[in-house]
């Protein structure tokens, strides 16, 4: 097998799962977002990167072969507890798009991500269902629910994520273990917060001790760029952040009060380097960064698939049908 391992991504947003997976070792053949903010936000930062602004419905595989992965990180809100939880019968659901396409193309292995709601007891049936579809392109597949703050990201924001493979590489997957302890809330943004002098800087730090809630927003129907409902705004609130909106800038020598998280503040959050620009005014970028997959945890997920794909370190235990990992934690999303 070639040591290039090449990738299809839909629904990829400003690149949160793009990153990490070309951080495991991925090239990314096709990058699909419909999103023109977020398509200019990925040729921002990767200017080599292949983007194809479109719906995924009109993009087809045919025509391409020898794609080890196919990823994508399809719309949430059919299956968050925030919204309606429609499932399959909300017209932004794309499971049946990735089925199509992989169908199309047959990558050697599938990674999907979504919301802790997909994990519920209200979507077993659809659970079932798509792991019947991709069965019968030849498919066999696993679900867990991965919290990102195992992976150093500092929040919660447990994720949804499906894997499969063709062949017997799923023989040759492990999920990722827990990498490294989180920084605080205080640690991770001390920086930026204290870029512009602000005297009040270290207490802040001191008081922001812990990781974050889940952070959220990012929804088109959504007013503005804040980070979230009431409960999440409480939370951010013990950690001394105000998030009913969010700044421009750092805090300035003399502010008093709770300081706003920036975009660039929010991008750290959900684990993006520093240097990750996002396109647009801020209620455009602080949409692409809500709704972002941690490049952390894109990354290590991304390393056990080719560490599959090489087929390195067989399983004593057999891979279940639908295998879930429940974890007990409270989230907004």
């Amino acid at each position: 097998m070639s040591s290039t391992y090449t990738t299809i991504e839909i629904c990829a947003g400003a690149g949160g799962q793009a990153l990490g997976l070309e951080q495991a070792g991925f090239h990314h053949s096709y990058l699909v977002e419909i999103e023109n903010a977020a398509c200019c936000t990925l040729k921002l930062n990767r200017p080599t990167w292949n983007v194809i602004e479109a719906d995924v419905r009109s993009f087809s595989a045919n025509m391409l072969s020898n794609i080890d992965l196919l990823a994508g990180g399809v719309p949430c809100p059919p299956f968050s507890v925030a919204g309606k939880q429609m499932g399959q019968e909300d017209e932004r659901d794309l499971f049946p798009e990735m089925i199509r396409l992989a169908g199309e193309c047959l990558p050697r292995a599938i990674m999907i991500e979504n919301v802790k709601g997909l994990m519920s007891n209200k979507f077993d049936s659809y659970r079932n269902h798509i792991e019947d579809e991709f069965e019968k392109l030849g498919y066999r597949g696993v679900w867990k629910l991965v919290n990102s703050s195992d992976f150093g990201v500092s929040q919660l924001r447990p994720r949804a994520i499906f894997v499969a493979f063709l062949d017997d590489y799923l023989d040759y997957f492990s999920w990722p273990q827990r990498i490294i302890n989180p920084p605080t809330i205080g640690e991770l943004l001390f920086e930026e917060m204290s870029s512009n002098g602000w005297k009040e800087s270290d207490s802040w730090k001191a008081k922001a001790c812990q990781i974050a809630p889940t952070l959220v927003g990012g929804s088109k129907k959504h007013g503005g760029p804040d980070l979230g409902p009431t409960r999440a705004r409480k939370a951010w609130a013990v950690l001394g952040v105000n998030g009913s909106s969010l700044a421009n800038e750092a805090p300035d020598a003399d502010f008093t009060g709770m300081p706003k998280l920036t975009v660039k503040m929010a991008a750290l959050v959900q684990g993006f380097p520093s240097n990750w620009e996002f396109y647009g005014k801020k209620t455009a970028a602080y949409r692409q960064v809500g709704n972002a997959f941690p490049p952390p945890v894109a990354r290590e997920i991304g390393k056990s698939i080719i560490s599959a794909l090489k087929r390195e370190n067989k399983n004593p235990w057999q891979h279940q049908r639908n295998r879930v990992l429940e974890l007990n934690f409270e989230t907004t999303s």
